[in-house]
Parts: structure tokens; C-alpha cells; sequence
């Protein structure tokens, strides 16, 4: 109970390190409600960060993400692998609620101590993701988790957001909702390293896997730039997994020996202080609505006296 109530961030993170899920589940909460220890969190986690593989897998809703991670963690922990799962479900646009549902299908891996799962809500945020899935996948990575599953909201064609998250994105697909032209306008779909087409036992999976390969053989390509695997899977009855394990392994050997690694990280880094930044920012305009600073220069420039752009420089001069 002292652990689940704790702020203190040293001994959070380390019985984090040291395998505690109570740590874990503690460092995440922070996370989510946006604690004023979150500074701390994040220094004393960056020197245990930036080693976990970091695996996306997004598709349209009814695909089969929340049966094949679980396929994923099963298939990871044989081979002696402690998994981090992020499974982030939507938000009801008129309650604000969530039933965070993943957990339901994930139950073989519930007593597990080498997986930790957390069921996450979106809040409303955009792009398939929670606002803090970012930090909350750098506490799973600086608590030993690799790798790091997230899987994202069922997403459309353009919630792309989980590609500038993961190291491997997986978009799956599954028979019967889409021909070839809705996959090459699809942008969801131009973001995959790995396409899996789940549930390739039914009717229609051969043309949906012709039209993925069809795809991809129009896109133009730099020699040595990686080309995206397509991978059927029948995830309810864990046929394809090891397949699916195999591209993904396959991939990450590309980005490493490429040196692409690195520059997703860099990349994901910048958008991270960015998103920082810009919430800090959003705070001081906040603090600043409350009070009279903005209100008194929107009248200015609503009757005349001010332009919006030299209010715009006074608004600004006052958040630094």
C-alpha cells in the first residue's frame, strides 16, 4: 500500500528495477495525472531508458491487435523476455469513460511476473494514442520491460501517431475491409515496417494480402531502405506469430545496421521536448487567461486600438 501512495521518486524507480509492478503501476499513475513529480520520474529514469524495442501494432477496430499482442507477450516470454503492454482504448465522447477492455483478452499472462499490462484511456487525445503513452512507455523501458508493446485505439486512415512512437509498426489487417484502392489511399497504412493480415483463414485474405504486396511494390525506395514484410496470421489460433516475431526481429537487425535506429530515437526525442514545450506553454496561456493579460489585449485589438499580431508579441514576451 506504501508503494501504491508513494511520491518518492527514488525508491519508486527502483523497486521499478527491480521487477515491483506496484513501482511500475505507481510511476504510470504519476504519469497519467500529470504529477508535479514527473520531472523528477523522467531524470531518474533517462539513465536506465533507450534500450527496450519498442513495438507498435495499430489497425482498424475488430482486426484482432488486442489477440495478437497477447500471441506477442506469449511468444516473447517463451523465450525468457520480460513484455511491457500499453493497450490504450478509446474514451466515450459523452461520458469521458473508458472499459479498457485489453485486459480481458490478455488474461493467460495475468499472474505472470515477466508482464506488466497497463490499460490505458485515450482522453480524447488524437491519433490513436493516450496523451502520456509516450513517458508512460519510457517508465516500462526504464523498468526493464523489452519490448514494449503499445497497442493503439482502432484507428482510420490517418491516426498515424504510434509510427513516430515505435521503433516497429505493425498495422494489421484482416479480410474484407477494404480492396486495393482503399489500401493505397490509406495513410495508416504508408506508416507500417509490418503489415500482418489476420484472420487469413476466412474468405478474401489472398486478395487482401495480394493488394497489401501490390502496394508496397509502388512506392519508390532508396537501395537498402527497407521494404515492409506482409505476414498472415490466424493470432486465435497463434498461427503466423513466430513469422510475425520474425519480421519484426528482421527489421529492427535493418534499423540498427542502417543506422535508422537512431534517427527514429532522435526523432522521437525531439517530438517529446516538443510536446513538453508546447504543454508548458498551453499551462502559462491558461495562467494568463485567468487573469486579465489576455482579455485586456483581446479588447484592444477588438476595438481598433492594437493589431492581433503586436498583441500576439505581448502575449508571447509575457510567457517567457
Amino acid at each position: 500500500m506504501t508503494l501504491r501512495r508513494s511520491r518518492d521518486v527514488p525508491t519508486l524507480v527502483a523497486a521499478a528495477r527491480d521487477g515491483d509492478p506496484r513501482a511500475v503501476a505507481r510511476l504510470i499513475s504519476l504519469v497519467e495525472d500529470g504529477d508535479t513529480a514527473l520531472p523528477d520520474i523522467a531524470a531518474a529514469l533517462a539513465p536506465h531508458t533507450g534500450r527496450a524495442a519498442v513495438i507498435g501494432l495499430t489497425g482498424a477496430p475488430g482486426v484482432g491487435k488486442s489477440t495478437t499482442t497477447n500471441e506477442l507477450v506469449a511468444a516473447y516470454r517463451k523465450v525468457g523476455r520480460r513484455v511491457g503492454v500499453l493497450a490504450v482504448d478509446p474514451s466515450s465522447p459523452f461520458t469521458g469513460g473508458a472499459i479498457l477492455g485489453d485486459r480481458v483478452r490478455m488474461q493467460d499472462h495475468a499472474t505472470d511476473p515477466g508482464v506488466y499490462i497497463r490499460s490505458m484511456s485515450s482522453r480524447g487525445h488524437l491519433g490513436g494514442l493516450s496523451a502520456a503513452t509516450p513517458q508512460a512507455a519510457r517508465v516500462l523501458d526504464g523498468a526493464g520491460c523489452d519490448p514494449v508493446l503499445i497497442e493503439t485505439v482502432g484507428v482510420g486512415q490517418a491516426e498515424v501517431e504510434i509510427a513516430g512512437l515505435a521503433d516497429t509498426t505493425v498495422v494489421l489487417l484482416a479480410p474484407g475491409m477494404g480492396d486495393a484502392i482503399q489500401a493505397a489511399k490509406a495513410g495508416v497504412l504508408e506508416t507500417a515496417d509490418v503489415f500482418v493480415v489476420n484472420k487469413a483463414d476466412r474468405d478474401g485474405a489472398d486478395a487482401t494480402y495480394r493488394d497489401i504486396q501490390g502496394m508496397i511494390g509502388l512506392g519508390d525506395r532508396a537501395p537498402g531502405e527497407w521494404r515492409p514484410r506482409v505476414v498472415r496470421c490466424v493470432a486465435a489460433r497463434a498461427e503466423g506469430i513466430g513469422e510475425l516475431v520474425d519480421a519484426v526481429d528482421a527489421h529492427r537487425s535493418h534499423l540498427v545496421t542502417s543506422g535508422a535506429l537512431a534517427a527514429r530515437r532522435v526523432r522521437r526525442a525531439e517530438a517529446e521536448v516538443e510536446a513538453i514545450a508546447l504543454g508548458t506553454l498551453r499551462a502559462r496561456m491558461q495562467d494568463l487567461r485567468t487573469g486579465d493579460t489576455l482579455s485586456t489585449l483581446a479588447r484592444e485589438v477588438a476595438e481598433g486600438r492594437l493589431d492581433p499580431y503586436t498583441a500576439a508579441d505581448t502575449l508571447l514576451a509575457r510567457l517567457s
